[in-house]
């Protein structure tokens, strides 16, 4: 593919895809492949839309459901509508919807219920962790190599920020496993993310010339983190004092995006992590405004098609590649996850105050499982070449049970938030 400017991409006229030998053949599979990016997503989008609505009217299954079943349908690995590397111009948007979801998912976090419930901080930290643990000490023992092993740990510490919300606004449950789904999704984010930065550190002490690396590495986490940190805390500032001077409802959602784009703008411009800058601008800015902060799911509108597109990319990035020759690594990996998830919410389950059934709905809840905290940190959406040394077969693994996860998880939580828990009592009727 040359590497042409992304504008001239979008600009190209639709004709030139159809000057050719096969210019006949615009609307077969092969025409369609051949047009304009904008003009593929365009179509794609549509069909997303239409499909989400006939998943959740016919089958009364999430509309995401449908959203990234669209994607995988026009990805390579059925149709071949569209193309991986199309993804690439679109990167800006896509970091921006995870941005919107992660802030608003920042200012429902309450800090001072894990002050209260310090049980429940526990549980929040130590299922997470112990996953994590799970995973390395499961694919190691099957031969995977020690850093790898702790990279797909790392990354299998986190729960999908994109999925939790997506449900939450389309459920709109209500009750403790809700709460606490989010309050660990949350923390599972920044977990994750300091993780992999812990990951690159145990890398860069693997390499030759280990001592320069280690430290590059070692100071390199740490302004991440406290960069990251600050730039939210700032962030979260910035939107309350300006929310407060303005007072006008209408622009509010318009204030919040700007300050969600300036923040990741920033963030990528001093290479921090956009994700942590953000929950905890959302985080702030809650702290700050208690009640007066209203935030309106996907932050208005524009930022509901920024998810439906989201979905959609998340579908294209689905792969089944090799899974007959390693379904034993993407077995371990979902089998170890749940386990350590399973057996860490079990254990404090009493004393942080859920019954056996919450707890239960609650693991199952946190199984969708999210490479998000990975894309972020890479250029591109072929973010593979990015992970120097990890084995590609693991990789390929990781990415496999990522798919599983994310196309089962969102049914499985939609089961355990209105059967097991119990907080979407009325079921949606056929007609709606």
């Amino acid at each position: 593919m040359p590497n042409t400017p992304a504008l001239e991409n979008w600009l190209a006229p639709a004709a030139q895809a159809a000057s050719g030998p096969s210019s006949a053949a615009l609307w077969t599979l092969d025409g369609l492949r051949g047009a304009d990016p904008v003009l593929g997503f365009a179509i794609v989008l549509l069909l997303a839309v239409v499909l989400g609505e006939a998943f959740h009217r016919r089958l009364h299954l999430p509309r995401m459901v449908g959203h990234m079943v669209t994607g995988a349908l026009a990805s390579p690995l059925a149709f071949r509508l569209l193309e991986r590397t199309d993804l690439d111009p679109w990167k800006p948007l896509l970091d921006l919807a995870i941005g919107v979801l992660v802030f608003e998912l920042g200012s429902r976090i309450r800090p001072r219920w894990l002050v209260d419930n310090p049980w429940l901080a526990l549980t929040c930290v130590l299922e997470g962790a112990l996953a994590g643990i799970c995973v390395t000490l499961a694919l190691h023992a099957m031969g995977v190599p020690l850093v790898t092993a702790v990279l797909a740990g790392a990354v299998a510490m986190s729960t999908s920020p994109v999925i939790t919300l997506g449900l939450v606004h389309e459920m709109r449950p209500r009750g403790q496993v809700t709460e606490r789904l989010l309050m660990t999704t949350a923390i599972n984010c920044v977990l994750t993310m300091v993780a992999i930065k812990a990951w690159r550190v145990l890398a860069a002490a693997d390499a030759p010339s280990w001592s320069d690396e280690l430290l590059t590495a070692a100071a390199s986490a740490i302004f991440v983190v406290s960069g990251s940190l600050l730039l939210g805390v700032a962030a979260g500032w910035l939107l309350a004092k300006l929310t407060e001077a303005i007072r006008g409802v209408d622009a509010t959602p318009v204030l919040q995006i700007a300050v969600v784009i300036l923040a990741a703008m920033l963030a990528a411009q001093w290479t921090l992590s956009p994700l942590l800058a953000l929950l905890v601008a959302g985080m702030t800015a809650r702290r700050k405004m208690g009640h007066a902060l209203t935030v309106e799911p996907h932050l208005g509108s524009a930022g509901a098609a920024l998810s439906v597109l989201l979905f959609i990319s998340l579908g294209m990035l689905f792969t089944l590649d090799d899974l007959l020759q390693l379904w034993p690594l993407v077995l371990a990996l979902i089998v170890a996850r749940f386990v350590g998830k399973g057996v860490a919410v079990a254990a404090l389950a009493r004393p942080s105050g859920l019954s056996g059934r919450q707890a239960l709905a609650l693991t199952l809840t946190l199984q969708p499982m999210s490479s998000l905290a990975v894309l972020l940190t890479a250029d591109t959406l072929g973010w593979s070449g990015q992970l120097p040394g990890v084995d590609p077969r693991m990789l390929q693994a990781l990415l496999v049970a990522t798919t599983i996860l994310h196309l089962v998880g969102p049914l499985l939580s939609q089961w355990s938030l209105r059967s097991l828990a119990d907080e979407c009592p009325h079921a949606p009727r056929k007609d709606a």
